[in-house]
């Protein structure tokens, strides 16, 4: 189905073409080698796109993504942001959207992992390990790790799970020498974020990354989303020093998940979204950025 962007960007000059869970791609003749990626209020969980959106996601996500690109000093797909978009965008769109280099993506999901939580804590209860790197015995959910650890998935199509790989099985689909790279700059690119995040009273849990080549340079660049709420789990550090039940709770959608998980068995199509929860979790990205953006 159409929407109001894609009209108003086809009289632009950008054609619609993928739409991802939350991202929607356009190319244009007059741009070669450029994306325009706009990110929308859309929201998932359990694989399903839900109803109603989050107000104002889509230009938080992008507006923290824009910031940790010019914090972090790695090579990055951005070519174009807001504001300047703003002189060739609508006003809705712009501060959603960026113009990216078009890349040859790695079918990676570069997940660094500092705690043990989500899908790692359930997989180190079976298995004492995550993603094939063993871990010690006698953790509990939320413990920090003794050292950040690299553990890839393999990237699904839309609508189907990730599937977590070992350090071997990804070398096997990108090749030894780029899979190395791509988890030494994962692990740098945590250290360095970390770090950041620290200064302002947050602990980052875990993140994922995502890296293209560009075919022009045959350079390895940062790509897609980076640090958001959408990629990473970060905790407030106070409540997570001072213990409790709520010690885990992120700045993401897992408001959302929770409700869900409480009031749908996950067959059919998912209930509508109650005004109670969207507007918890839109505070909750809106206080993320803005812990971030001002300097401490």
């Amino acid at each position: 189905m159409k929407t109001v962007a894609d009209s108003r960007l086809e009289a632009l000059g950008w054609h619609h073409l993928y739409s991802g869970k939350v991202r929607d791609l356009y190319e244009s003749g007059s741009h070669p080698g450029r994306l325009l990626v706009v990110t929308s209020d859309r929201v998932s969980a359990f694989d399903h796109i839900l109803e109603p959106g989050i107000p104002g996601k889509g230009a938080l996500l992008t507006q923290l993504s824009l910031w940790w690109f010019g914090k972090l000093g790695e090579p990055t797909h951005l070519a174009a942001a807001h504001p300047s978009l703003g002189e060739h965008l609508p006003d809705e769109i712009a501060p959603r959207t960026m113009i990216v280099h078009a890349l040859d993506m790695f079918p990676i999901e570069c997940v660094v992992r500092g705690y043990l939580a989500g899908s790692g804590w359930a997989e180190y209860r079976v298995t004492q390990s995550v993603c094939g790197v063993p871990l010690p015995a006698g953790l509990e959910e939320g413990d920090e790790l003794p050292e950040p650890i690299f553990t890839p998935a393999f990237k699904a199509p839309m609508g189907e799970h990730d599937e977590n790989i070992t350090f071997e099985r990804m070398a096997e689909i990108v090749g030894d020498a780029d899979a190395v790279m791509l988890r030494d700059a994962s692990l740098r690119i945590f250290m360095t974020a970390s770090a950041i995040a620290a200064e302002r009273g947050i602990l980052l849990a875990d993140s994922k990354f995502e890296f293209g080549r560009d075919p022009q340079t045959g350079e390895a660049v940062l790509a897609d989303e980076v640090l958001t709420s959408d990629s990473s789990r970060y905790w407030d550090a106070a409540t997570y020093a001072a213990g409790g039940p709520g010690r885990l709770e992120s700045y993401d959608k897992q408001i959302v998940r929770d409700w869900l998980a409480a009031n749908w068995d996950k067959t059919g199509d998912p209930p509508e979204l109650p005004a109670e929860i969207v507007e918890r979790t839109a505070a909750r990205y809106r206080e993320l950025v803005d812990r971030f953006l001002v300097e401490p």
